[in-house]
């Protein structure tokens, strides 16, 4: 995407080569310094204490809270922290539990500070709550099943606070703006057949981001052009596709009071919504039938996004890290073919399981010592880099990574570590 005159562009933050966490480094004394002695944040009156849905954005290394009405609606040149907390029955008495999980959502043009930020952040606010939390990085091409069903209106826009794209604001004029194309489609990373799998991109508003397969929504705002909101049916979209699409307009159309236009690839009519964007007569035909990339994963024509990420083709192995030595080891504790059960882990030391390509678990022993705490995220992405590096065209990167602590797994790592 082009630059915008007179912006400065941050370094972007690379998910293939990149260390995330930054512990130790020049960020990590940038943001100890931000902090100072305590995250507002997090001592609001609700953290760690209500059940609910919570989410903040990375801003100047400081951590500031979305408006409840913004949720769903994330910017790919940002970073963001989630919390979701859900009350449950205690199995030994009738207590209410707070379960917590906490997500760091890493958009795919954020910068390498807001990265380090919110990774840094997510160590402290599961410090907070006491140790306690599932934590998961998120990255935008292959978010997991668990945040895409936090947001059941998923929607990431173009821009960020220090990306160099700047945001729409509310006050301006809106026939100054570009057209807003959003191309609502299943997400290749979900194997869920649900309203929750279909989520809503802003891509690139020309004609050449469409194709058959997804359902686009185009918002005009040159009156000469009509003003209004077209929903352009691809050939192959799916029912779902439309459903979702019918929510986007809804809510686009209470907030715009405009008019609205469906139309489907076959008739002559959808022509006007290439022409919108930029396209002629002849355009389109025969160009718009491969489905699109998604910010780093492979078009569904290609290979599926689990398989080339390695999911059934790796062997399951469970790593320990230790320091009894003296010094730091990561090493192989059950190889391909061994059985891997919860007798394997040992609550002195952080182990690393990875459950055939599905998921990088890390599982933290409540006897685990500072140092191996604190290389938990430097370690699993190193082991991640390490798979990239022995498959370049594969998509290991993507991995979803999750850590947990003795004694409050979450239901989806105890049915990891059992499997037979």
């Amino acid at each position: 995407m082009a630059p915008h005159n007179g912006l400065v562009h941050f370094k972007e933050y690379d998910i293939k080569d990149s260390n995330v966490e930054l512990i130790g480094s020049d960020l990590d004394h940038k943001v100890k310094h931000a902090s100072a002695e305590t995250e507002p944040a997090w001592n609001n009156g609700q953290i760690g204490i209500s059940p609910g849905l919570f989410v903040w954005r990375i801003e100047n290394f400081t951590v500031v809270p979305v408006p409840k009405a913004s949720y769903g609606q994330f910017f790919d040149g940002d970073s963001y922290i989630i919390l979701f907390s859900e009350q449950i029955k205690s199995k030994d008495n009738d207590d209410d539990n707070l379960i917590h999980s906490i997500h760091f959502f890493l958009g795919a043009h954020t910068s390498v500070d807001e990265a380090g930020t919110a990774a840094y952040k997510t160590v402290e606010l599961d410090s907070f709550l006491h140790g306690t939390a599932t934590q998961h990085r998120e990255i935008q091409s292959n978010p997991s099943a668990a945040f895409l069903a936090l947001f059941p209106r998923l929607t990431i826009r173009r821009g960020g606070v220090a990306s160099g794209f700047r945001h729409i604001e509310e006050d301006e004029d809106e026939n100054a703006r570009p057209p807003l194309l959003l191309r609502v489609f299943k997400h290749p990373s979900s194997s869920a057949n649900s309203m929750d799998s279909v989520v809503v991109y802003e891509v690139e508003p020309t004609w050449r981001s469409l194709d058959e397969g997804d359902v686009f929504v185009l918002e005009t705002t040159d009156p000469a052009s009509g003003g209004k909101i077209w929903v352009w049916q691809g050939a192959k979209c799916s029912p779902m596709e439309k459903a979702k699409a019918a929510h986007v307009v809804h809510d686009m159309k209470m907030a715009k009071r405009v008019d609205v236009e469906v139309v489907a690839q076959a008739e002559a009519r959808s022509r006007v919504v290439v022409k919108l964007l930029g396209g002629g007569e002849e355009d389109g035909f025969g160009v718009l039938k491969a489905a699109r990339p998604v910010m780093g994963s492979p078009p569904p024509s290609s290979s599926s996004s689990s398989s080339s990420r390695g999911e059934g083709k790796r062997a399951r192995r469970l790593f320990r890290l230790s320091d009894e030595s003296g010094q730091l080891q990561f090493g192989l504790v059950r190889d391909a073919g061994d059985r891997i059960s919860r007798r394997d882990l040992d609550g002195n030391d952080v182990f690393v399981l990875d459950d055939a390509g599905k998921t990088i678990w890390v599982w933290e022993g409540q006897g685990a010592s500072t140092v191996e705490k604190a290389m938990w995220l430097k370690v699993a992405q190193a082991y991640v880099r390490k798979l990239q590096g022995e498959d370049e065209n594969g998509e290991a990167y993507l991995t979803p990574i999750a850590k947990v602590h003795e004694g409050c797994e979450s239901a989806a790592f105890l049915r990891a570590i059992e499997v037979a």
